[in-house]
């Protein structure tokens, strides 16, 4: 038979799902008692190289609240290409395979270097995309361009004033965008075409002269610091529930109209978290709800937004954020356009599979179905309601919650949405022997060849009494998920509430957790045990508490919003990696090596890689930076020295080259002022007092006010054994 760390590998592997608990509490009551919820890290698209799809699609009836699949038992007229539902009665019609829709939003208020280095890069990309796929470019400055790009020869565009805000109806008019009559789209001789338009191109028509044009593109001609505004969806009127891509590429703040988010005089600097505590930021909460209906409207298109924002200061992350979280967008954060993090991190998006579709899906729908032991209270990631009522529905609303179905208008293999459950049996009512709870995960969406696809993952959990079989149930814990679960939690939690009060609320329920699960004499700190099914789940929760998604000192809000961005999409392997990076040593004793994420691993003749996710560093311990300052790499007695200074950087190439978005590359060494990334990461266990035999030679004290694990989890332990707690 299968260990516990076996089965949910398997589990994993096959269905791209990680539970909380792998047995369930059969009761709601015994279930609050286990601290750490019911819930799931699911990956729908999770890659199955083994499983082809049936070869043809899906039809699902238009009506938003029915959503059934075509069935035998429909009515079909063939003469006029209609069926009806037989679930609600809607009449649908049969429709054609969609094109893909790219849409370009780019600010041209920048650096001429950084304005060509992009402009490169949108070239590129245009080579990359299906000839079929539709392409449109709105530019923005001072004023907003909407480029047509039917016409041969001339350039021509719609211009609008950046100071505006003006409603989709009244831009379709002004963009001569009007949907054919309802008559002409239901009569039985035509096929329904998709709706095209001018600003909307296949790019096998336009390739070259789109290309021109954005050779073409100058920098914003008005003066210095005049404004920029970012994107007015011009899409949405005429594809809606299509799968778009709207890629936004911004070099600063807005400085006018409803989404600025700083004035124009340089003296007066862009918020800060400080403005934010003393409330201080006067154009943050106007311009976050502009944010927030261009999200929810793009987001009822089922169209993506992706902020590519490069600049050395902030651009308005943090108002923007739900452009990018209520869609499935990429939100991608560099220093300048200029840069290889930038460049690569774009040509990633259009990486394809082995059959040479593109890795990413468009406008998807994701159900959840439940046995009736079990609810649904709510799901935290890229992801918006669709309000659907049900049977399945928890009135315990966790993340985004009072649905069964959730929107997710972009997706790739390794999108992330975590979801939360209430296990809703009574106490008295007994859950028949070996029976088991079933939850099944329904996502539609629109693969990239223009097809609707279905996949539906099925899974199920036994239950368990928890006064009789506490033991299996603990046995069953998945620690890794757990932790990861948690984490988003508190990080949704961090979006509304005081960090202290998130910390608190993470320490009590951690704390909780001790007491439920650890094996302790009452009073007796030193008895405390915790099995190793629980054994790593402390240090998950302490470097949780300093990480960047909780712990906003020394990062802009800008910053902040783009890690939590990143933690609430990636899968658990990568999550993982961001609350505690890991770490390898190289040195002459022989291969790389994983070390403790600790102070006691920093050693003078040691060579460190660490790996948070968003950097790749390399450190160079003292005698070793010494060394290579010297020069020894170069003389050929000391070639052993020289493949020990490229091992590491050989190592972070392979991470650099695989990973999206692309990671920062910091090589740094003993006293440089970049080693603070590596610092600030490591345990701080003090070495004046560590129990290690080689002196001072034990690693290198961290100044830092931060508790150690070891103090840290001393005061655990002390609080979990106390009567009194």
């Amino acid at each position: 038979m299968a260990t516990f760390p076996e089965y949910i590998a398997q589990n994993e592997e096959r269905d791209g799902v990680r539970f909380s608990w792998n047995v369930w509490p059969s009761s709601r009551l015994e279930a609050t008692r286990m601290v750490v919820p019911v819930a799931a890290l699911f990956t729908p698209l999770r890659e199955r190289p083994d499983l082809p799809p049936i070869q043809y699609e899906p039809v699902l009836c238009s009506r938003a609240t029915c959503r059934a699949v075509l069935n035998p038992l429909c009515q079909v007229d063939y003469r006029a290409k209609l069926w009806a539902c037989n679930f609600c009665y809607q009449r649908n019609q049969r429709g054609p395979q969609m094109p893909l829709v790219f849409l370009y939003v780019v600010d041209t208020c920048m650096e001429d270097e950084d304005l060509q280095a992009l402009k490169e890069s949108l070239q590129m990309s245009l080579s990359l995309l299906p000839p079929t796929a539709l392409v449109g470019l709105i530019t923005f400055g001072r004023m907003v361009q909407v480029h047509e790009l039917g016409c041969e020869g001339i350039s021509k565009s719609y211009v609008f004033r950046g100071t505006k805000d003006l409603n989709a109806k009244q831009l379709q008019e002004m963009l001569g965008l009007t949907k054919p009559s309802a008559t002409q789209a239901r009569g039985p001789q035509t096929a329904p075409q998709p709706l095209s338009n001018r600003f909307l191109q296949p790019v096998q028509k336009i390739d070259m002269n789109l290309t021109d044009l954005l050779g073409e593109l100058q920098r914003d001609p008005w003066p210095v610091t005049q404004g920029k505004r970012p994107l007015r969806s011009g899409v949405e009127c005429t594809f809606p529930n299509t799968g778009a891509r709207i890629m936004t590429f911004i070099g600063g703040p807005a400085t006018q109209g409803p989404g600025m988010v700083v004035g124009d005089e340089l003296k007066i600097p862009i918020r800060s978290w400080h403005d934010l505590e003393k409330d201080n930021a006067k154009f943050m909460k106007k311009a976050t709800k502009h944010y927030e209906s261009l999200a929810n409207r793009a987001s009822t298109n089922g169209h993506i937004i992706d902020i590519y924002a490069c600049a050395l200061d902030q651009t308005g992350l943090l108002e923007m954020k739900c452009c990018a979280n209520y869609t499935g967008g990429y939100m991608v954060m560099a220093d300048s356009f200029n840069t290889s993090l930038f460049k690569q991190t774009f040509q990633r998006v259009f990486t394809k599979e082995v059959q040479g579709s593109f890795k990413m899906a468009f406008a998807a729908t994701l159900e959840v179905k439940t046995s009736r032991e079990i609810k649904v209270s709510g799901a935290i990631g890229p992801c918006v309601s669709l309000s659907a009522k049900g049977p399945c529905v928890s009135e315990n609303e966790i993340g985004t919650g009072g649905t069964c179905q959730w929107k997710i208008c972009g997706l790739d293999p390794t999108t992330t949405l975590a979801l939360y459950f209430e296990v809703v049996n009574q106490h008295n009512a007994p859950i028949p022997q070996g029976g088991r709870g079933a939850i099944q995960f329904v996502t539609q969406y629109q693969h990239s060849s223009g097809q609707r696809r279905i996949r539906v993952t099925t899974t199920a959990r036994n239950w368990a009494d928890a006064q009789t079989q506490i033991q299996s149930i603990a046995a069953s814990f998945d620690q890794e998920a757990a932790a990861i679960l948690m984490a988003r939690l508190a990080v949704y939690r961090a979006e509304t509430e005081e960090g202290p009060d998130v910390l608190r609320w993470l320490d009590r329920q951690l704390i909780r957790l001790c007491q439920k699960f650890g094996d302790y004499h009452k009073d007796d700190p030193n008895s405390f045990r915790f099995s190793e099914t629980f054994s790593l789940y402390p240090q998950f929760m302490f470097h949780l508490r300093r990480s960047p998604f909780l712990q906003v000192f020394n990062n802009s809000p800008d910053e902040s919003s783009y890690y939590r961005h990143q933690f609430n999409r990636q899968d658990l392997t990568q999550a993982l990696i961001m609350i505690q990076p890991v770490l390898y040593a190289y040195s002459f004793n022989g291969p790389p090596e994983p070390v403790l994420l600790d102070s006691s691993s920093i050693l003078p003749d040691r060579i460190l890689l660490m790996d948070t996710f968003f950097q790749i560093l390399i450190y160079h311990g003292e005698t070793v930076a010494q060394w290579r300052k010297a020069g020894y790499q170069e003389m050929p007695e000391y070639e052993n020295f020289r493949h020990l200074l490229q091992a590491p950087v050989d190592d972070a190439q392979e991470l650099l080259h695989t990973r999206f978005p692309m990671p920062r590359y910091i090589d740094t060494e003993h006293g440089g002022s970049q080693a603070r990334f590596l610092l600030s990461k490591v345990n701080p266990s003090q070495t004046h007092n560590n129990m290690y035999a080689w002196g001072q030679e034990s690693g290198a004290p961290i100044l830092t006010d931060d508790v150690s694990l070891q103090v840290f989890m001393d005061h655990l332990k002390k609080l979990a054994v106390s009567s009194a707690a």
